[in-house]
């Protein structure tokens, strides 16, 4: 059986970007810019209009019928965690002072 992703949580983070909460408690802040394009979306370019989202039916809507399918909303939060991975600055840095080793031929 395949993952289903679902929103389950929504909260509002500033300009055009809300914080998910998906039904595997995976979580993560989407910029939902991207999708803004189009005559359904036009209304929500409107901030205070954004803000009117709620979750229904598994995913984010507005009261329009805009909706984003929430396997493209959970795709798109892996790939901002894909972007967001960095080494802790302790590993950097212990990386960095490790002595290097010579090839002998």
């Amino acid at each position: 059986m395949t993952f289903l992703p679902s929103v389950i949580r929504a909260d509002y983070r500033g300009g055009f970007r809300i914080h998910l909460t998906f039904n595997d408690l995976s979580q993560r802040t989407v910029d939902f810019r991207p999708w803004l394009e189009g005559p359904v979306f036009e209304l929500l370019k409107d901030p205070a209009y954004f803000r009117e989202f709620f979750v229904d039916g598994g995913t984010v809507g507005w009261p329009n019928g805009a909706d984003i399918a929430p396997e493209t909303l959970y795709d798109a939060a892996a790939c901002e965690r894909k972007r967001g991975v960095r080494l802790p600055r302790a590993t950097a840095k212990a990386r960095l002072k490790r002595p290097m080793t010579r090839v002998h031929h």
